[in-house]
């Protein structure tokens, strides 16, 4: 399922989270309309009922007595019990709340701004297969988060591209459907001159958005060239940490005149592995600004 990145987190979740019963009411399903249960009244509001008179009664006595003061605290406390419960009855509880419904109308109003499998024939579930994961694998790099590709930007311009790749799928598979059923009842000799010219567009569209989709396959390349690179940088300068220890060991057994080349070979590759990391976070840029056009 893909949803246009422009709708709310909070609405995206419950529609990812209700694919299913988003194809039952695309195919024309509709829930019942909220209709609030008869409540049975509870033994706590027939006790408040049987208490009022008493409590009445005992707040007369005590505002006629010489202590006003606590008749008045105990008329405030019975009415704010008296408005908690009145609210506590016209609330109705979670459990009782109709979820289906609720997705329902987010559906209604979202309608047209998300996807679901059913929307995509075989091909194009493919490549829309492959343009997530190309998507996936960049977004959940270290060099990502930690800012090293423009994380922000990333964070942005994946899902539009994503969003955008599935559209385009969709109405690709729309139209490739319509277009096997007109070839399934027989098409006319004189109209065979005017397929061509739409078989060769869906040819051509498809091509499109398959170069789209290796452009974000070349991009998640690039980041991972990165990415490897960043865990080996990370593994040579924990090396490198710990080589004051070696050089001691080497220093006290007499050895420390063989482990110099090794040492400075060790610096060396740090030194690469930082020109290499630099080099594939500009070329993921490069292919990052493809993206853009």
């Amino acid at each position: 399922m893909v949803v246009d990145p422009e709708v709310p987190p909070e609405v995206s979740g419950l529609l990812r989270a209700n694919a299913a019963l988003l194809s039952r009411i695309r195919a024309g399903w509709v829930p019942p309309a909220v209709v609030l249960p008869p409540r049975r009244r509870s033994p706590s509001s027939a006790m408040l009922l049987v208490a009022t008179p008493v409590m009445i009664a005992l707040m007369a006595v005590l505002l006629a007595s010489p202590f006003p003061a606590a008749g008045f605290a105990l008329l405030g406390t019975y009415v704010f019990i008296v408005l908690v419960k009145i609210a506590s009855m016209n609330e109705l509880p979670e459990d009782e709340r109709p979820q289906e419904r609720g997705v329902y109308e987010q559906a209604r109003w979202y309608d047209g701004r998300y996807l679901l499998a059913e929307d995509f024939d075989p091909e194009a579930a493919l490549v829309l297969a492959r343009a997530q994961r190309a998507i996936g694998s960049v977004l959940r790099t270290h060099v990502n988060a930690e800012g090293l590709l423009d994380d922000a930007r990333n964070a942005v311009m994946l899902p539009a591209q994503e969003w955008e790749i599935a559209r385009l799928l969709a109405k690709l598979s729309a139209l490739r459907g319509e277009h096997k059923e007109l070839l399934a009842r027989g098409i006319a000799p004189e109209v065979v001159a005017v397929i061509e010219p739409l078989e060769r567009a869906l040819t051509e569209s498809e091509a499109a958005v398959v170069a789209r989709v290796e452009a974000l396959e070349r991009y998640a390349g690039h980041v991972a060239e990165a990415e490897r690179a960043y865990h080996a940088r990370g593994q040579i300068e924990e090396l490198r940490a710990r080589l004051p220890r070696y050089e001691e060991l080497l220093a006290e057994s007499g050895a420390d005149a063989m482990a110099v080349p090794e040492i400075e070979r060790l610096a060396q590759d740090a030194d690469l592995l930082e020109r290499t990391l630099r080099r594939s976070v500009e070329s993921a840029h490069e292919a990052f600004r493809y993206l853009e056009r």
